[in-house]
């Protein structure tokens, strides 16, 4: 349902407060092109004087015809007049397309340096953020405004030109009477108006149908893509989506064309009295130029000059209202700008140790997800000493991927606080601290990349050490995959381009342990990392994570006990809590929680 609509002059407050983001976005546009955007305005500029050159020589070429209709003679100029006249309309069009041709360059500029921005932002912002459906939305409008606020920069150029334009020709209507210049303004002002109300109430209901346009983007993804098409087929899936998308299109097709027939209304009657102004002005120029008080050049000159201020003004009044409501929309990419990450960061963040020394260790650690009352974590206390494997096992939700997140700082505690070397993690440079870990997620990113990219992102510095690569990709047994393929390493992978290979689960699985693997970190975190990989696979994989992990630190999480048996302590979670801590065999033969989990899965191996 659309938000409650705020009553007019609410609405014009609003717009109001938002004109305060022009210049934030000026500053944009000339950090985007100083060059493009200077010759720009020069030649809008010179464009805007061309009306008033023309009226003026058309003037002169009327009264001279005029004279010889009487019975005189031309001047020996007005031929040359008649030229000039031509030329100016020549040189109009050229202007115009020129100015055409920077607004374009501008266009494309602005669109490359505003999304920059927004990646660069967005990619600053910690976890926390992602996390919050305010935050989506924000993000969703802001990624538009990259784009759409284009023509709100034209519209501030066309301004411009258009005040040039209106100054000029309004002199001649004000000397020839300054009421009729008066009437023609106040006729314009309740077009303006009416306007400037309706697009406000189109940028509120555009607002309140975020969260819609979001859910229909995703229904689009739902029922046209390779992730789902097998159980939409398989669960008859394909009607209901559709139908849920056309009930929630429809919604929004309605309240649409709601709001379009209000303004089709009153913008109607609106047109009708400003055309009736301007008539009526064109009128009373014609009865004083029948009455002899006014040459045909000045009948040509001043109703010119009406008709071109008249239609000016009209458009200073609706550009000056489209660029006040296009800063609605502008406020969503400013604020975006705004939003700071969550986590903090001290003045003066010293460098993450190498070597690591000590370890990692929590102490009283708690932590609760934003807008979720139940900790995920409480009062942990644990520890992971230089050169350790440790294995993280628990059912699902029971706090490992959150360790994981707060270790790598991806969030701060609630409570307590993470130790690194004996130094809270907060005050690290968190950059250079992700440095020294390397991590893979059960989720990891299939890139839509080459073979070599794809592992390469694991370490962009050795993107051009094929050595590198190869062998990072020959120690997660990915270089097999990949020697398969018909480009090899150059090879692209995932069916989003035209030329694209698509893997298989267990093969994408292995090219993200190689980025692992390429990483060379100090602490290394493999969130369930064989998922997908067969048994045989699996046995091979963590043969060579023994020997790779030798002296370093290591995290694991998996369900498959065949694996955590390996590391050289397990840890239980259950509840936000360390439930038993210990080797394999001492967690077997305690017969607790971790000896039933490991019964239950190897009876089923029996």
């Amino acid at each position: 349902m659309a938000e409650k609509t705020p009553p007019f002059w609410n609405g014009w407050k609003h717009r109001a407060a938002a004109l305060r983001h022009v210049p934030a976005l000026m500053r944009l546009v000339w950090e985007s092109g100083p060059a493009v955007v200077a010759a720009g305005w020069v030649f809008r500029i010179t464009a805007s004087l061309i009306p008033l050159a023309m009226l003026s020589v058309s003037k002169w070429i009327l009264d001279a015809v005029q004279v010889k209709t009487g019975g005189g003679s031309l001047p020996p100029e007005f031929w040359w007049l008649v030229a000039l006249e031509g030329g100016l309309a020549i040189l109009g069009g050229v202007l115009g397309r020129t100015t055409g041709f920077f607004d374009g360059l501008l266009a494309d500029r602005f669109t490359r340096h505003v999304s920059v921005r927004v990646m660069e932002h967005a990619a600053q912002l910690d976890l926390t953020s992602y996390e919050s459906p305010a935050f989506h939305d924000r993000l969703e409008r802001a990624r538009a405004q990259a784009t759409d606020r284009i023509t709100m920069i034209h519209a501030i150029g066309a301004l411009a030109q258009q005040l040039i334009i209106v100054v000029s020709l309004s002199v001649s209507v004000l000397f020839f009477s300054p009421w009729l210049m008066v009437v023609l303004v106040l006729a314009v002002v309740p077009a303006f108006l009416g306007e400037s109300h309706f697009a406000f109430l189109g940028y509120s209901l555009n607002l309140s149908q975020t969260p819609m346009r979001r859910q229909l983007d995703y229904l689009r993804v739902l029922g046209a893509s390779k992730e789902t098409a097998k159980e939409l087929k398989l669960f008859g899936l394909g009607s209901y989506i559709t139908g849920q998308y056309a009930e929630l299109s429809d919604g929004l097709y309605a309240q649409n064309v709601a709001l379009s027939r209000r303004r089709l209304a009153v913008g109607s009657l609106l047109s009708v009295v400003s055309s009736a102004s301007y008539y009526s002005a064109y009128a009373y120029v014609i009865y004083r130029t029948v009455t002899g008080d006014l040459s045909w050049g000045s009948l040509q000159f001043i109703a010119g000059s009406i008709a071109g201020a008249s239609a000016n003004i009209q458009s200073i009044f609706a550009t000056f209202s489209n660029i006040a409501d296009q800063s609605l929309f502008l406020t969503d990419l400013i604020e975006f700008f705004r939003v700071t990450p969550t986590l903090s960061k001290v003045a003066h963040a010293i460098p993450a140790p190498r070597p690591i020394r000590d370890g990692f260790v929590f102490e009283d650690v708690s932590f609760q997800y934003p807008g979720n009352p139940r900790p995920v974590l409480e009062h942990l206390d644990f520890r992971i000493s230089r050169g350790e494997r440790v294995a993280l096992v628990g059912e699902n939700g029971q706090g490992k991927t959150t360790l994981v997140k707060l270790i790598t700082r991806l969030y701060d505690p609630t409570a307590g606080r993470v130790l690194l070397d004996g130094v809270d993690l907060r005050e690290y440079d968190i950059e250079d601290l992700h440095r020294e870990i390397g991590v893979i997620f059960q989720d990891f990113v299939r890139y839509e990349m080459s073979a070599r990219d794809n592992i390469a992102v694991g370490r962009l510095h050795a993107a051009g050490d094929d050595w590198r690569i190869r062998k990072a990709a020959g120690r997660s047994l990915a270089h097999d995959v990949i020697s398969r393929l018909p480009q090899g390493y150059d090879q692209l992978l995932g069916r989003r381009f035209e030329g694209g290979v698509d893997l298989s689960g267990g093969e994408w699985q292995k090219i993200a342990l190689a980025r692992a693997y390429l990483r060379d970190a100090q602490l290394l975190i493999l969130d369930e990392p064989t998922a997908a990989l067969d048994a045989r696979a699996e046995l091979e994989v963590f043969q060579r994570f023994a020997e790779l992990t030798a002296g370093k630190m290591a995290l694991l999480i998996s369900h498959r006990f065949s694996t955590v048996r390996m590391a050289d302590r397990i840890v239980v979670l259950s509840d936000g809590h360390i439930k038993e801590d210990g080797h394999h065999d001492s967690l077997v033969a305690h017969g607790g929680r971790y000896a039933r989990m490991f019964e239950l899965q190897a009876a089923s191996y029996r």
